[in-house]
């Protein structure tokens, strides 16, 4: 006796799919065209006329997740490419998993070395498989709600403007924890995710309109509202899961902020071993990243490289200068503490919110960097720096690259009008 199927077929479906996974296996093409043809089938109820016309864009979704759309631009200009937009963002949320990985390891480190009732000795950490698991149960309810809120604002706008669902959160909604501290409440972070979706993005008209970067609107949102919550001595100690006694263990930056030196090494800052924001410590993390960003043209080398210029020379600025301990700090420093690197990878080469001209980037990318380390040292009470630095140029990349455009159209308004004079002669 066979089991019935459903009207739309679901059971025939499945097995076409299956069969198709065996047949490729001897060379054939059947899994993927088993897949179109499943999606394919299910296609006529979710479009007008069908039976679920209202969940399209819902559909839509999840079909152009598996597929590249086969729709073309039919008018005014654009660029053809090898990958779609969700491609780009699945490449960049592949980019963030050194970053996060090393995270959720850190998280459970450093909950060892400063929880009071750890369940191992006091100051010992606990095997490596252990603190990876031990973060990924910390880390795992935070990615959760920012996808689970911001998806869901996502998809009620796209159905009510009867628009296509934006793939940009799939990349926001990885970044918002991973620049959080991991103490954060959840209903904390549902709000900072709703707000940076709806007022940070979806007022404007949601993905490729908005002009601030809606991760660092989320992140902006808490330290403005939540303040306790962002800074302080035990921002990464995760020992609520245990308890709540933990020994204060400040970030590098507070130290600063506090007017006396890291206690942390340069090879510290370097691998990550330090407090911080979950997922912005670990410099070789974050380079993996880069590299894999650079090599697959995904992000803009000259955003990267000009942050760093501009937060090196700010930082050798006030070297010269050595007014206190702070200004005496050795520049590299800059690069190795709080999220620097971070920003300047993941955050500042959001191809919407950055610059789009070459002489643009490069001097939207110095003056973040710039701005990020003189925030840090000037103003103790924003010892990041990093996230108000970005948040400020995103407000001046569309008036740089009119001035970039402007003096370009006059350069050559210019020669054209020397080589009229010259054939007139």
């Amino acid at each position: 006796m066979t089991r019935p199927t459903n009207r739309y077929g679901f059971g025939k479906a499945f097995r076409d799919f299956f069969i198709a996974s065996k047949e490729e296996q001897n060379g054939v093409k059947g899994r993927i065209g088993g897949l179109r043809h499943y999606i394919d089938k299910l296609k006529p109820s979710f479009s007008e006329g069908g039976r679920f016309p209202w969940l399209h864009s819902t559909f839509e979704a999840f079909e152009t997740f598996a597929f590249s759309p086969n729709r073309v631009t039919a008018k005014g200009c654009h660029v053809r490419d090898a990958i779609d937009l969700k491609r780009a963002m699945i490449m960049v949320v592949v980019a963030l998993m050194p970053a996060l990985l090393f995270g959720m390891w850190n998280i459970g480190y450093q909950t060892s070395l400063h929880a009071a009732d750890w369940p191992f000795q006091l100051g010992t950490s606990a095997s490596w498989w252990y603190c990876l698991w031990f973060g990924f149960l910390r880390m795992l309810p935070l990615l959760a709600v920012s996808y689970l809120v911001g998806l869901t604002i996502e998809f009620a706008f796209a159905q009510i403007r009867h628009h296509q669902v934006n793939e940009g959160f799939l990349v926001t909604g990885f970044i918002i924890p991973m620049i959080v501290p991991v103490t954060t409440p959840l209903w904390q972070l549902a709000l900072a995710v709703a707000f940076a979706v709806i007022i940070g993005k979806e007022v404007f008209g949601g993905t490729g309109m908005n002009f601030l970067n809606p991760a660092l609107v989320a992140r902006a949102f808490l330290f403005f509202a939540y303040p306790t919550r962002m800074s302080g001595d035990q921002v990464w100690i995760a020992a609520d899961r245990w308890g709540t006694d933990a020994i204060t263990s400040a970030t590098p930056l507070a130290e600063l902020a506090a007017g006396t030196s890291p206690t942390a090494s340069v090879l510290d800052l370097l691998i990550g071993t330090i407090p911080g924001s979950t997922c912005e410590t670990s410099v070789i993390a974050i380079a993996l990243g880069a590299i894999l960003l650079l090599v697959t043209g995904i992000a803009s080398w000259r955003i990267m490289l000009s942050v760093v210029l501009g937060g090196g020379l700010m930082g050798l600025l006030f070297n010269a200068i050595g007014a206190n301990a702070y200004m005496q700090l050795p520049f590299y420093y800059h690069y190795l503490m709080g999220g620097f690197l971070f920003g300047a990878v993941f955050m500042a080469t959001d191809p919407v919110t950055a610059a789009q001209t070459n002489i643009g980037k490069w001097i939207y990318g110095f003056l973040i960097g710039l701005f990020a380390v003189l925030l840090r040292v000037v103003n103790p009470a924003y010892p990041e720096g990093m996230m108000l630095s970005i948040l400020l140029m995103n407000c001046f990349a569309p008036l740089i690259d009119h001035c970039v455009v402007a003096r370009n159209i006059k350069r050559r308004q210019k020669r054209a009008i020397v080589k009229q004079k010259a054939t007139t002669r």
